[in-house]
């Protein structure tokens, strides 16, 4: 771990800028553990930075009840059975003070990039082991990065920034902004191809888990639940063609790409789960859900139907609880600033809400997150038993869907998602989730139907371009 003062100013140089991630992203792919946290710029204008990395100097993967750490400076690796939160903790970079460049702030100076799987609940709280554990990715994957490439796309700026007295020297030798995305696509696009997805369950099996979920939420042991299908398809070769036409297709604020020894996570996530700057967190849940329609007056009718439901502004107001519930744990002054915000996507209308928080004084960005996690979005009300019925109805784990994929800087800066909308892929299957959360007054056909719709649009645009 370094060690210096916490005033100590990280290391900040501009490069020339680029409009899209994937222009730095392919020049340092081949160094270890590369990873690309996306605005989707130029695709949308929702999201603001990308952050992009590699070689990172601590890893932590945890499997079940073991995070193996390796310090890859030291040539040193362990294992440990303490709580993979707090060893993220332990292995972060000595607090610094704010990476700041042309009068801002940058959202990230270096610290921990990666992914938290769903499935590390189970570290957490009491759930039975009933579903198949068939993906071979890790429950949790990190890396302490000690420099990454920031890209400004609303300044239309970028910077090359570190850790304090990062050397920079080799990663600048590294990169430039010459390389285009259509030399990238052609160099690697026919290295991959895939297979039609296939769901594990039928639309008669769908119901059947939906009406013994109206069963468990008329007896009370439940207020919602969030009950998804997996989609499988079998595919060869590199991923990243694939992230790439993903990214173009269905573009997200949330979205990332990170490169694993065995496969890697493609995610199109719309969702935000926690975001703290400095003591300031907020978390921003999606719950509510209609399908686009390339009628603009039909789909503004189903903007509007969507904002008027009572249905499903009910089911947003149970997670708004249920986090406000969790930030209390670790924050004062918890608030709730918006409600049943319309935000719209390629392929869906979404309600999203807002809860703001203050960190008290002897928590930090880690044990929030520890504390919310896994988000009561995609899991239900309450969230444990939720967890503990979605585990005897679903016929896989989720592994990294329905996770958490982001960032956690020295700065004391955090911005993780919610891995919905998000494919894993493990060197054989490349697999993606739809779901939503079940109420009293849902309706089966509906629920199946827009568990469909939410990849409907990813799964397509592989199947059509790589098949």
């Amino acid at each position: 771990m370094s060690v210096y003062h916490p005033s100590a100013k990280p290391v900040v140089e501009p490069i020339p800028y680029s409009d899209s991630g994937a222009t730095y992203f392919a020049q340092i792919r081949h160094l270890d553990l590369p990873i690309w946290l996306d605005s989707c710029h130029p695709y949308t204008q929702q999201g603001r930075f990308d952050i992009i990395a590699a070689s990172p100097t601590v890893e932590l993967v945890t499997r079940g009840g073991l995070t193996q750490i390796t310090e890859h400076d030291a040539k040193r690796q362990w294992e440990s059975a303490e709580d993979p939160f707090q060893l993220l903790q332990n292995a972060m970079p000595q607090a610094c003070a704010k990476a700041r460049a042309d009068g801002q702030i940058l959202p990230f100076c270096g610290g921990a990039l990666g992914y938290f799987g769903y499935d590390l609940a189970r570290r957490l709280e009491s759930i039975p082991s009933v579903a198949a554990e068939d993906l071979s990715l890790p429950d949790m994957h990190l890396g302490i990065y000690p420099w990454a490439i920031v890209l400004d796309h609303h300044k239309q700026k970028a910077w090359l920034t570190g850790l304090p007295d990062t050397e920079l020297s080799s990663v600048r030798a590294l990169i430039t902004a010459e390389t285009k995305l259509k030399s990238i696509l052609e160099n690697t696009n026919e290295s991959f191809k895939i297979s039609h997805f296939k769901s594990t369950i039928n639309k008669k099996d769908y119901i059947e888990k939906f009406d013994i979920v109206h069963n468990h939420i008329r007896e009370g042991n439940c207020y919602q639940i969030n009950l998804t299908q997996r989609f499988s398809a079998g595919y060869t070769g590199d991923l990243y063609p694939a992230y790439l036409a993903l990214r173009e297709a269905s573009p997200a604020p949330f979205a990332g790409f990170m490169q694993l020894p065995q496969g890697a996570v493609l995610s199109l996530s719309p969702e935000r789960f926690i975001a703290c700057d400095g003591t300031r967190a907020t978390t921003s849940p999606i719950k509510g859900t209609v399908a686009r329609s390339l009628n603009p007056d039909e789909d503004q009718t189903n903007a509007q139907r969507l904002l008027a439901s009572e249905k499903d502004r009910a089911e947003n107001l149970m997670i708004v609880d249920l986090l406000r519930n969790d930030f209390s744990r670790c924050c004062s002054q918890v608030t709730t600033p918006e409600l049943f915000a319309l935000q719209s996507f390629a392929n869906v209308h979404h309600l999203v809400s807002r809860v703001e928080g203050v960190l008290k004084p002897e928590q930090t960005p880690i044990k929030l997150l520890r504390a919310a996690f896994p988000g009561g979005s995609i899991t239900g009300a309450p969230k444990v038993r939720a967890m503990q019925i979605i585990e005897s109805l679903e016929s896989h784990r989720r592994g990294v869907y329905c996770g958490s994929l982001g960032y956690i800087s020295a700065c004391g800066n955090m911005d993780t998602s919610i891995t919905i909308r998000t494919l894993s892929g493990d060197g054989e299957k490349l697999v993606c989730w739809g779901g939503g959360g079940i109420v009293a007054d849902s309706t089966a056909d509906s629920e199946y139907e827009e568990s469909i719709t939410k990849v409907r649009l990813l799964m397509r645009t592989l199947e059509e371009a790589f098949a």
